[in-house]
């Protein structure tokens, strides 16, 4: 059974920039994409990242292109969301999730395991 671990969550101003990991168990994680996603309170959870099996292609939401990158070790069952110039629009937890498809996708119908999720904070 596949575990997404997120960490690198916390409280930051804005401006400033976190990196978030997201760790998964399994010897096949180099097969599958992976996306970002954030629930802000009392908002629906939304698409923020999400890159291929590969590395080789990604996606980015409008609201945060040019600020936040997505990368990944698959040597460390890893993937990583740098996030800079954080807003306070940016407040949220962010979740990972494995997509069984090596493509990426924008929607969370196309991801079948998730993360516990972990809590960005940005203060004014």
């Amino acid at each position: 059974q596949v575990q997404l671990v997120e960490s690198g969550g916390g409280l930051v101003q804005a401006g400033g920039s976190l990196r978030l990991s997201c760790a998964a168990s399994g010897r096949t994680f180099s097969i599958y994409a992976v996306g970002w996603f954030r629930q802000a309170p009392g908002k629906e959870r939304e698409f923020v990242a999400t890159i291929s099996y590969s590395g080789g292609s990604f996606r980015f939401a409008d609201s945060v292109k040019g600020r936040f990158a997505i990368s990944r070790d698959n040597a460390k069952n890893t993937v990583y969301l740098q996030m800079n110039s954080l807003k306070l629009e940016d407040t949220a937890v962010y979740y990972c999730a494995r997509r069984i498809g090596g493509d990426i996708a924008t929607t969370e119908g196309a991801y079948d395991a998730w993360g516990q999720g972990t809590q960005v904070t940005v203060s004014s």
